[in-house]
């Protein structure tokens, strides 16, 4: 039996929209970056990018479990001589939910090119609404 690898023009990519309220944080995340890599298709290949697209809403209803909200942080580096910056994600969750629902998906995809590139296809939102609605995205229900 031969093994079959998909080819990039092989790839046929849908849209899924996912609502985030009452889900938690990390296995939001690993979900969505499975389809972000295409690990839900039968034709999945580890070296080419057959993910599908992925919007994210409501993510300012994302739980953490635990005592995670004061101690967990979330550090960043200006880039200039002591520089390194942490923000407690109480307060990351209250300003800038879709940026530690990005982050989390973003740690879960590979570190190179091809997890770069799969990293694009995903879309986050603070509320209900979207602007990708002419794709006309399915509901993808990941509990």
């Amino acid at each position: 039996m031969k093994t079959y690898m998909a080819h990039a023009n092989d790839v046929v990519r849908k849209w899924y929209v996912v609502d985030a309220s009452g889900m938690a944080l990390g296995r939001l995340a690993s979900k969505v970056a499975a389809i972000l890599r295409g690990k839900n298709k039968p034709i999945f290949t580890p070296n080419v990018d057959t993910g599908d697209f992925v919007i994210i809403v409501n993510t300012d209803k994302v739980v953490l479990t635990g005592k995670k909200l004061e101690k967990k942080y979330y550090r960043y580096h200006t880039g200039h001589i002591g520089g390194l910056k942490e923000i407690q994600y109480k307060t990351l969750m209250a300003t800038k939910s879709d940026l530690a629902v990005y982050e989390a998906v973003k740690g879960m995809l590979p570190k190179n090119s091809l997890g770069r590139k799969m990293i694009t296809k995903l879309k986050v939102y603070k509320g209900a609404e979207h602007n990708q609605q002419a794709q006309k995205p399915e509901a993808l229900n990941l509990n």
